[in-house]
C-alpha cells in the first residue's frame, strides 16, 4: 500500500472510528500530545478505543496534507464534528512510521479540541492568511 492510500484510510478511521483493515500493524504504538497532556497506547485494539474514548461523536476531515518520508509519512489535518455542545474543531499532525505497508507507529500533537467559544475568540482575535 503506497502512502496515499494508507493516509486516505486514516482519514476514513477519523471520520468513522473504525480502523479499515490493513491501516494498522497489531502492534501499532500511538504516541499522542494534546495540550499539557500526553498519552500512549500500544496495539490495534487499543489505538482504536482510545480514539474512541477521545472522539465519540462522528465527524469529518475538511482538509489534510500527506508528506512521504523515507519511513513513512507525515499527515497534517484538521476535524470537525459537532455535539450537544455545539460544533467543534482541532488541527492534528501526525508523523507516522510504516512497516509491511501498514502504519506500525504514529506520533500525533493536536491542539486540542476547540469549542464554540474558542473558535469565536478566535475569529475575533486572529484573521488568518490562508485557511
Amino acid at each position: 500500500m503506497n502512502v496515499k492510500e494508507l493516509a486516505d484510510l486514516f482519514v476514513r478511521f477519523l471520520e468513522t472510528n473504525t480502523a479499515p483493515e490493513g491501516l494498522f500493524t497489531d502492534d501499532v504504538f500511538l504516541d499522542l500530545t494534546v495540550p499539557q497532556w500526553r498519552l500512549q497506547t500500544s496495539g490495534r485494539d487499543e489505538l482504536v478505543a482510545a480514539r474512541r474514548r477521545s472522539h465519540p461523536a462522528l465527524g469529518t476531515v475538511p482538509r489534510h496534507r500527506v508528506d512521504p518520508t523515507p519511513t513513512g509519512f507525515v499527515l497534517e489535518f484538521e476535524e470537525r464534528w459537532e455535539d450537544e455542545q455545539g460544533a467543534w474543531y482541532c488541527r492534528e499532525l501526525m508523523r507516522a512510521e510504516v512497516r509491511d505497508g501498514a502504519i506500525s507507529e504514529a506520533s500525533v500533537y493536536c491542539t486540542g479540541d476547540w469549542d464554540p467559544a474558542t473558535q469565536a475568540a478566535h475569529a475575533r482575535a486572529v484573521t488568518l492568511l490562508r485557511p
